[in-house]
């Protein structure tokens, strides 16, 4: 993460005109408080086209095609008073109360992948535990079968890696291969709905395939797949760069790793400072629906800007020595699950 350059810019400009090649040019909002604003006037600052930058290629393929990329619709990319009442659907899910019904299940699972481990001492950590363990839990919620989970995996590193070449699927014409990225996706959540609604459970796959909105009717299937997309990809690969990034954190300060395991009940304000440490979720993009002014920088109503989360998470106005890696930090006010509107659902 280029921490010079955001410190610069927090210091300097906090408000950045970027200018690339590969983008459209945008604003880089790099401070807490900025953030903490925008993130509050959802009717100023817009969701609604989305919260990724895509480059010009990608541009080109969605206004050639808007079809393909609207066959899945997340909660992350609505507005209020949609936002809220889709949020609804699932929110009793993951309160703290209704989440401790994974505790054996998330309990359960680290058992078993630590077991997996074997007698020779070292293991690719980002693989065995990092990515399988989330996978599993996630998995397990959303009735997605044990013979599948390499599957999603697969899908959801080609859906966010669409331009990596060691990640994205084959192919010469990169639209080709997202529609038929969407339709394996889609293939996927349909057998699963159609048994949820069939043979419904207690679980996450069963709330979401019998959900209904406020006026009873039931969710349409592009967000009800969108649905089962954002709690799988949200879920795992933020709780994976968090175990990852958490785990090389505590190697690195070896002091702060003696102190958790002679101290496990620090195990709470541990993983709120890995998640300010680590920054699971980079960015998330705004989209401008009328004119405003920051920091005297006049912006136009159609322009981008995005937040930078880990950025807001090593402001020095708000942290205390903030490129500290300190497992007992308080208070610990950091954006790694957003704020706002768009608060991570799975905060808890």
């Amino acid at each position: 993460q280029p921490h010079h350059a955001w410190t610069q810019l927090r210091k300097h400009a906090p408000v950045y005109r970027v200018e690339s090649d590969d983008f459209r040019p945008f604003y880089a909002i790099t401070r807490h408080a900025d953030i903490m604003d925008i993130s509050n006037k959802p009717n100023i600052f817009s969701n609604s086209e989305g919260p990724m930058l895509l480059n010009h290629e990608q541009l080109r393929r969605q206004e050639e095609d808007p079809s393909s990329f609207g066959q899945m619709r997340t909660i992350i990319e609505m507005d209020p008073p949609e936002h809220r009442d889709f949020r609804k659907v699932a929110s009793g899910f993951f309160t703290p109360r209704s989440i401790h019904r994974l505790d054996e299940i998330v309990a359960d699972c680290a058992r078993a992948q630590v077991d997996k481990l074997g007698d020779e001492g070292e293991t690719d950590f980002v693989e065995a535990i990092a990515q399988r363990h989330p996978l599993r839990v996630l998995a397990t919620i959303l009735g997605i079968e044990p013979q599948d989970e390499d599957l999603i995996l697969e899908l959801t590193q080609q859906l966010f890696a669409s331009e990596d070449p060691d990640l994205q699927r084959e192919g010469e014409d990169r639209g080709e291969a997202s529609q038929q990225l969407i339709a394996d996706f889609s293939a996927l959540f349909t057998r699963i709905i159609a048994d949820r609604r069939a043979n419904p459970t207690d679980d996450l796959a069963s709330l979401l395939a019998n959900a209904t909105m406020a006026d009873g009717s039931p969710l349409g299937p592009v967000e009800l797949f969108g649905y089962y997309l954002i709690v799988f990809t949200a879920g795992h690969d933020t709780t994976r760069n968090a175990i990852s990034g958490g785990m090389e954190a505590l190697l690195d300060n070896p002091d702060q790793l003696a102190k958790l395991c002679g101290n496990p009940s620090l195990a709470k304000s541990t993983v709120e400072e890995i998640v300010r440490w680590t920054s699971p979720v980079n960015y998330m993009k705004r989209h401008l629906l009328e004119d405003v002014e920051l920091h005297g920088t006049k912006l136009k109503a159609g322009e981008d800007l995005v937040m930078f989360y880990a950025s807001a998470n090593r402001d020095e106005s708000v942290f205390e020595d903030p490129f500290r890696f300190d497992i007992e930090r308080h208070p610990n006010r950091h954006l790694g699950f957003g704020t706002g509107e768009h608060f991570c659902l799975g905060a808890h």
